[in-house]
């Protein structure tokens, strides 16, 4: 299958889906602090799309899942169920990940949020992260292709002795949550669909900071956890293919994308 090529009124659309889903990001990283629970963090950004945005939370009922943003914590790497019970605690690392819906259109994003004092080897591996996907969102234009956004990933997250999660990938975006293409961060220099401008995508690599393997917890159905126990980061954008580069829509103001 191919990627859809948007219109000029879709990526419109998707440019307010994506402001919005930064604004959920900028709202709640305030949020994010020793002693808070994920299930609170959830309802903050709940009542805030719903409210204010009189938008649409995606992940709500989407194939069963019963929350409105995942937040994962440590070794998990992505789909973490948000809990009225588990709270943060001083030195944890947590991907907040949200996506909104308006007009029908979705933006997706993602960042990591540093609870307390963190070590600085887990420092590192979000800020290696963050690298990958900036490095990234910098080769996509036109005639460049999907296999040369896995490659710059992977070389840099292993140049750094890290791994990159395989089982879950970055993906096509708009009036469905998932399209065509799946977005691989990892691939060789030149494979796969060549960008074309007007597709839309996602690129949200999952770094582990020991062996690539993962685990889904069998009884949620939902929450992947790196096999080895050490810990996992993400960052995530939605970003349109354009004449001569990309427009990341979901660009938070603090970001010179």
């Amino acid at each position: 299958m191919g990627a859809s090529i948007k219109t000029a009124d879709e990526i419109d659309k998707m440019r307010i889906s994506g402001r919005l889903t930064a604004e959920v990001l900028e709202m709640i990283e305030p949020h994010v602090r020793v002693g808070v629970t994920t299930g609170e963090l959830d309802r903050i950004c709940h009542d805030f799309i719903t409210g204010q945005q009189q938008a649409i939370p995606a992940p709500l009922d989407y194939n069963g899942f019963p929350r409105s943003i995942c937040t994962s914590i440590n070794d998990v790497v992505c789909h973490g169920i948000p809990s009225n019970t588990k709270k943060l605690k001083n030195g944890d690392i947590v991907n907040i990940d949200v996506t909104v819906i308006k007009d029908e259109y979705h933006g997706d994003s993602s960042i990591m949020v540093q609870v307390g004092n963190v070590a600085p080897h887990a420092q590192r591996l979000i800020e290696v992260t963050q690298e990958c996907l900036y490095k990234a969102l910098e080769i996509v234009k036109p005639g460049a292709t999907l296999g040369d956004i896995g490659y710059i990933i992977a070389q840099h997250a292993h140049k750094n002795y890290y791994s990159v999660v395989r089982e879950y990938c970055g993906h096509g975006i708009g009036k469905a949550f998932h399209e065509d293409p799946q977005v691989l961060h990892y691939g060789s220099q030149g494979a796969g669909m060549v960008l074309e401008p007007g597709m839309t995508f996602t690129i949200e690599p999952m770094i582990n900071a020991g062996r690539r393997q993962t685990r889904l917890n069998q009884k949620d159905g939902w929450t992947v956890t790196t096999r080895d126990g050490r810990l996992s980061a993400q960052w995530e954008h939605t970003l349109g293919v354009t004449d001569n580069g990309c427009e990341v829509f979901t660009r938070r103001s603090n970001e010179s994308l």
